[in-house]
Order: C-alpha cells, then structure tokens, then sequence
C-alpha cells in the first residue's frame, strides 16, 4: 500500500479556488487507473494547536504500490490536473508520500 497526501494553499485572489481545485480532482484524478481509495476535501477547523490549519484543501489517494503511484504522476489526467488547474488556483502545495 503507498499512500500519497497532497496539501494545498489556494490563491486567496480567487474566491472560488477551493471549490475548483476540488471539482477538478473528482473529475480528473479519481478515474485513474491504479487507485484503490480517493478523498479529496476542505481542511476541517479545529481547536487543537497541534492540527495544522494554514492549508485550504487536502488530497488523500491511497495506490497498491509505488508503481502505481509512479504511473498515476505520469498520467495525462495528473498532468493536466497540475498544469491546468493547480498551478492556476494554488500558491503552494506539499506532498507526503509513505508507504
């Protein structure tokens, strides 16, 4: 199992980045062949000083392997995921892989 957390820090410019972000995955990322579990969301408020709150959206795919996850960065889908839309509506993103 290879897990792949994706963090993102929306462009507070554009009132409705969260949103599109979010849309966008559902439609170009969940399809991918290769993955076993997709959530993608809002960051949830907390009062808990040790949750990390700056983050607008998180991204939780979970692969088989790496290989997976490998074929899944390569993916036009994953391509234009990134170039069309994350690079548009973010101003930071942080990944966490871990298998």
């Amino acid at each position: 199992m290879f897990s792949h957390i994706v963090l993102f820090w929306t462009d507070p410019g554009q009132p409705n980045a969260a949103e599109t972000l979010i849309a966008a995955a559902e439609r170009l990322l969940r399809p991918i062949p290769g993955v076993v579990h997709f959530h993608v969301g809002r960051m949830v408020p907390s009062t808990r000083p040790v949750v990390d709150q700056s983050y607008q959206v998180g991204l939780n795919i979970v692969f088989v392997d790496k290989a997976a996850q490998d074929a899944y960065q390569v993916h036009p889908a994953h391509v234009d995921f990134v170039e069309s839309v994350v690079k548009r509506v973010c101003m930071n993103v942080k990944v966490y892989d871990f298998a």
